[in-house]
């Protein structure tokens, strides 16, 4: 069965206070980051194509840095839709254009710090149970607040999702279709979509830096930590 990673860098940035460049096309080391991000997969060899879906405005932006970093396996790349449950299912129909059935692996663009040994676990976790979602071990004690009700709840039993959440193409795209048939565009991610039908989806635990980078924190962290790889050679 092929790999496909289905990549989203449609976010606008708006918890980075960044005016008009979005997150994903911000530069550490002279890179943009959607360019690292994207280029974990290219350079897997289990990895068949990849489908960028990004902001219209920045299509052509992309396409540049596609031909400039020689990212031959990205087949194609897309205008996202109004919220992120549009934009994965316009990613997943352009995905069945290219593939008639496949591991899908959806990923977001602003998650540089994926790595190749998670990404094979992750595969392998699908071809045996059907899906696969990429977590770390929370590292502190949760506090849970809902209305009246408080509780503390062990690290231990809690873990932080993550991605890439990996599927066979065929069925959650079809869990997509029918959510929307019923008017329903706004599911919260795919793993939710999945729950949402009664079907599990098996953890493969990932590197805690696997971050997605939302806010200025997380930008710094990315930059540190490329810094402290450059060095180390």
């Amino acid at each position: 069965m092929k790999n496909v990673a289905v990549i989203f860098a449609g976010g606008v940035g708006k918890r980075m206070n960044l005016g008009d460049i979005p997150k994903q096309f911000l530069e550490v080391g002279g890179m943009p980051i959607i360019v690292y991000t994207i280029n974990v997969f290219q350079q897997l060899d289990i990895i068949d194509g990849i489908i960028v879906v990004c902001i219209e405005q920045w299509i052509k932006k992309t396409e540049d840095l596609v031909r400039e970093y020689g990212l031959n396996k990205v087949k194609d790349i897309v205008s996202g839709g109004k919220t992120g449950h549009e934009s994965r299912l316009i990613g997943l129909r352009c995905a069945k254009k290219y593939y008639e059935e496949a591991v899908v692996l959806i990923h977001d663009g602003v998650r540089p710090l994926i790595d190749h040994k998670t990404i094979s676990e992750a595969i392998e976790c699908t071809n045996k149970n059907g899906s696969a979602v990429v977590c770390s071990p929370a590292i502190e004690t949760i506090y849970r607040e809902c209305g009246d009700s408080r509780t503390i709840i062990p690290r231990e039993q809690c873990f932080l999702l993550r991605a890439p959440q990996c599927f066979i193409l065929s069925e959650i795209l079809d869990l997509y279709e029918r959510e929307t048939a019923k008017g329903n565009n706004d599911v919260i991610d795919s793993v939710t979509l999945m729950q949402m039908y009664n079907r599990s989806v098996p953890k493969v635990i990932g590197p805690p830096e696997n971050i997605k980078i939302t806010t200025p924190l997380d930008f710094y962290m990315f930059e540190g930590i490329m810094k402290c790889r450059n060095n180390n050679g």
